[in-house]
């Protein structure tokens, strides 16, 4: 029976309950295969534009609601498909294994060599993956319509897509990006989706009218796709290099984060998501004036907690005060300590600190650690967490995490927090001291000068006013007890502007920081 008949052929009556047949149990297994893909193109998309751009949740917005769009125009021109079903739907999914499978090593490369066309590039291929989804599941369902009866059709076809959906949502961020990272991911399902063409050749290859094209067409993506997996370190390689400027040590993809360690003429450097956290060579000027002003000021802390800071530099300086019993390292990400634990030369900067027998490391989320503690109080708690690039970290800068910080200090005991650069975003600087006043502590703003990120912001929290401590411990490159008054000292323009309080239910940081960093 020619194709032209079969897709015009008579379907089984709805009520009838006709045996499904192999090719349609093989076509309903292919929609499973086919949602799982195409949610990992959408998430792939999403993650690496909340990576490179931040604003995880307008990236995540756009993202997805571009992508459902573009799945509506494909289920649109489904319609214009008349003939040779089975033909179209194999060269849809050669296509969206193509465009879809080599996303994110597209996009890594744009980012790098054209910057300037990262978003126009991004938008563009999601229109196309998304179009081409849109047209793979009515496809289907009309190819299927030979075999099964539209109620149990329908029933059926969005269960597969359901489950695979929910397969590829949890195996996404728990197992196929920690273990194969990005681009291999979306290589690995643009490989899955080659061979459900393939499949789709086999099933219906008494159908198709040149079957050694589309077999030819099947090796070619399939080879492509190969041969792109096998090379994707030489890809992100080629990307990061280029991004970096120095030469990659160190690189790891984790559910949170890229994490990405360089080293050139001025040492090692950390890079979260492409944000530089730390310069080995001046790093030490932001670490002893985040810490020393409130240990120091302390007299004898002896419990410590350190929020963020997963590369153990605070922790080495925390260490220098031998009053010091316990030091408790909150961390979300548990691939940054180990890697700054385990590996020699990273150990080598933080002094070896996170092998200290005085460090616990509790690897979760501080706002959860902190709302779940009930009995424990430190006399200093560094906070120490990346700048507020998106609503995920900013919840960490909001009234509400503060009000939890109060509740954990000592009656004399001080916090810290890195607070951006009153300098370049003089507004976010002081959102922050605000919103610590909010919840009733004092904050003391201070600033220092890192080169790496010019002048740099802190404040002190606590319950008793900050006091100048009168020593400091020996062997600091940066801070004296003569130039210490000097961080307190704010000129004309970084002192205190108007500022609103930045709540969980507003995140108003978020926003702000963006703009005023956006303009430099």
């Amino acid at each position: 029976m020619s194709s032209d008949v079969l897709a015009t052929a008579e379907a089984p009556d709805d009520g009838a309950r006709a045996r499904v047949s192999p090719t349609a149990l093989v076509l309903l297994t292919s929609v499973f295969v086919v949602a799982a893909c195409g949610l990992v193109y959408e998430l792939s998309a999403a993650a690496l534009s909340s990576y490179l751009l931040g604003d995880s949740v307008l990236q995540f917005s756009t993202i997805i609601g571009t992508y459902l769009f573009a799945m509506g125009v494909g289920s649109w021109l489904s319609r214009y498909f008349d003939r040779q079903l089975p033909a179209h739907f194999l060269r849809v999914e050669l296509l969206v294994a193509l465009v879809g499978g080599l996303l994110p090593a597209i996009l890594f490369l744009a980012h790098a060599y054209v910057p300037g066309a990262f978003r126009l590039l991004l938008y563009g291929l999601v229109m196309i993956v998304g179009m081409l989804a849109g047209l793979e599941i009515p496809l289907v369902m009309r190819i299927l319509r030979r075999d099964i009866g539209l109620k149990d059709l329908v029933s059926q076809v969005l269960t597969f897509d359901y489950l695979g959906a929910l397969a590829v949502s949890v195996a996404f961020p728990l197992l196929m990006v920690p273990q194969l990272g990005m681009i291999r991911t979306g290589l690995f399902f643009g490989l899955l989706n080659a061979f459900v063409g393939v499949w789709a050749l086999w099933l219906f290859r008494h159908e198709l009218r040149h079957v050694g094209a589309h077999a030819l067409a099947c090796v070619i993506t399939i080879g492509t796709l190969l041969a792109a997996f096998v090379g994707a370190d030489a890809l992100t390689s080629l990307a990061e290099d280029k991004f970096y400027q120095d030469r990659i040590v160190v690189s790891a993809t984790s559910p949170y984060q890229r994490i990405v360690v360089t080293r050139g003429s001025a040492g090692h450097r950390l890079y979260l998501n492409g944000n530089l956290q730390f310069a080995e060579r001046d790093e030490y000027r932001y670490h002893e004036a985040l810490v020393h002003p409130v240990m120091a000021a302390h007299g004898a802390p002896r419990r410590v907690a350190v929020l963020g800071g997963g590369d153990g530099m605070v922790v080495r300086e925390v260490l220098k005060y031998p009053s010091v019993e316990q030091v408790t390292l909150v961390e979300l990400d548990p691939n940054m300590t180990r890697l700054f634990r385990d590996d020699a030369q990273l150990a080598a900067l933080n002094g070896g600190s996170l092998r200290s027998p005085k460090l616990k490391v509790v690897n979760t989320d501080a706002f959860q650690w902190l709302f779940k503690q009930t009995e424990a109080f430190y006399d200093v708690i560094v906070v120490d967490f990346p700048d507020p690039t998106n609503f995920a970290i900013g919840k960490l800068y909001t009234e509400s995490f503060y009000a939890l910080l109060d509740k954990r200090l000592s009656a004399g005991g001080y916090a810290v927090i890195q607070t951006t650069s009153p300098l370049i975003a003089r507004q976010s600087y002081w959102t922050v001291v605000q919103t610590v006043e909010s919840v009733g502590l004092t904050a003391t703003p201070y600033h220092a000068h890192v080169p790496s990120f010019g002048e740099w912001g802190f404040v002190i929290a606590s319950r008793r006013p900050w006091r100048l401590p009168e020593q400091l411990p020996e062997g600091l490159r940066f801070l004296t007890p003569a130039t210490l008054p000097l961080l307190f000292d704010f000129p004309k323009d970084m002192a205190r502007l108007p500022a609103q309080v930045n709540r969980l239910s507003n995140q108003v940081l978020v926003n702000t920081y963006e703009r005023e960093w956006g303009k430099h």
